[in-house]
């Protein structure tokens, strides 16, 4: 148990959806914004998706179409929707704070995506 909390991931099938959620423990959780990152071997960390607190969303270019990050501030969470999953979507992914606030990493959770 820490600040960051992932969960959701697993292995899935070409094709198919998955969602991720991210706890965040504190009770000013709505002011904040918050980012989901993920992590393949071999390769840098992606910032793949933020939604600022106003809601205001951003996807990277690999994404677009397919992933959707929300957030419920009665719940202190942040979503990550994923559908039309493909093997190039396999990797640990991570919630943060995108911009500068000084939290520390969670745990991750993986997503492999095979047939």
């Amino acid at each position: 148990q820490g600040l960051l909390v992932e969960s959701g991931g697993g292995l899935v099938q070409p094709g198919g959806s998955l969602r991720l959620s991210c706890a965040v423990s504190t009770p000013t959780f709505s002011i904040y914004d918050m980012g989901w990152y993920r992590r393949a071997p071999g390769k840098q960390s992606e910032l793949v998706a933020t939604i600022r607190s106003n809601g205001t969303t951003y996807y990277a270019d690999s994404v677009k179409g397919r992933f959707t990050i929300s957030r419920d501030n009665a719940q202190n969470t942040v979503y990550l929707q994923m559908s039309s999953l493909t093997p190039g979507d396999t990797a640990a992914y991570y919630c943060n704070d995108p911009y500068g606030d000084e939290w520390p990493w969670g745990q991750g959770t993986q997503v492999t995506v095979s047939s």
